[in-house]
């Protein structure tokens, strides 16, 4: 007897529940993995730059599509999907301060999850829907359409300019302070114990000149 029959003679009954798992589980997963990637590491983060929410896109989207594909073998409509995915997106940031841009790639996140999961169709279908999202989204954050708008929160010490008879002289203010052409601002939080106000300002992206020497 071989060393190889002896270990698959002692198998776990895990091996067992492992290979009963379809084939079309794990290419709907390589394909959401895949696009999920491509949406946070390729698109996002190129353009924003922030780390922080790269474990909460990865996880929910992984969360979505297993619950969705397990429960997807019971008689469930694809409303009861949406409202149980729905649920998930609300319960961890109904309190938290989350910008709209991130809360659309959170919804981009679990949307993908659950098509992927859930949907009617061959791996080709779901290819093309996920690249339809994808492009769609990579076309907007060109800024080819449309300006790409970015945001920053600032502190402000003069609270003085907070009146809304200030705004003009205080969006004045800002664009001196930060050097950037902004367009709008909204005032989030006021501290009169400190004296100082967390504002959220916006600007429209410009590209950098090239300095030749």
């Amino acid at each position: 007897m071989t060393i190889l029959q002896i270990v698959t003679d002692q198998a776990p009954e895990s091996w067992e529940l492992f290979n009963k798992i379809p084939l079309k589980f794990w290419i709907r997963l390589g394909i959401d993995l895949l696009s999920v990637i491509i949406l946070v590491r390729l698109i996002y983060y190129p353009s924003y730059k922030n780390r922080e929410f790269f474990f909460t896109y990865f996880i929910f989207n992984i969360i979505i599509f297993l619950v969705t594909y397990m429960m997807n073998k019971v008689e469930m409509s694809i409303g009861a999907a949406f409202g149980l995915f729905a649920v998930f997106g609300i319960l961890r940031y109904r309190t938290e301060g989350i910008s709209i841009k991130d809360m659309t790639y959170l919804f981009l996140c679990i949307a993908m999850g659950l098509i992927t999961s859930v949907a009617k169709g061959g791996w080709d279908e779901l290819l093309l829907i996920n690249f339809i999202i994808l492009s769609i989204t990579a076309l907007l954050e060109t800024g080819i359409l449309v300006k790409k708008e970015l945001a920053k929160t600032v502190q402000y010490e003069n609270i003085e300019m907070i009146k809304p008879e200030n705004h003009g002289k205080l969006l004045e203010d800002l664009r001196t302070r930060t050097g950037y052409d902004i367009h709008r601002f909204n005032i989030q939080k006021i501290d009169f114990l400190k004296d100082t106000a967390s504002i959220r300002i916006y600007y429209f992206e410009t590209k950098k000149k090239k300095i030749s020497i």
